[in-house]
């Protein structure tokens, strides 16, 4: 999970693209993204899907752009609170899933 938390995170703070999940193989197990990444992630694939760039975020969310600066900044330790309102004007929801363990 480190290793692929570091290489999203890399990936992320150089706006490069985002692979998607692989389906599950038989006798293997999924990876899960890092929580703390997880909201991030989220945040710049709807930005990227809905072609919205941090500067007409942050006029949606009437803040400065350095504020979604912060929110797509892996190292910057940002409320899920300012994530999960800046996913609702992507026409997002956030959601945490809990499972049993395997």
């Amino acid at each position: 999970m480190d290793a692929l938390g570091s290489d999203l995170s890399i990936r992320l703070s150089r706006r490069e693209e985002i692979p998607a999940h692989s389906a599950a193989k038989r006798k293997h197990r999924l990876v899960p993204v890092p929580l703390w990444l997880a909201p991030k992630l989220a945040l710049y694939l709807a930005m990227r899907d809905q072609e919205i760039n941090n500067s007409e975020l942050a006029r949606r969310l009437g803040v400065h752009e350095r504020v979604v600066r912060r929110m797509l900044d892996p190292q910057h330790a940002t409320k899920a609170e300012k994530i999960q309102a800046a996913l609702a004007v992507l026409g997002k929801q956030m959601t945490v899933e809990v499972r049993d363990a395997a």
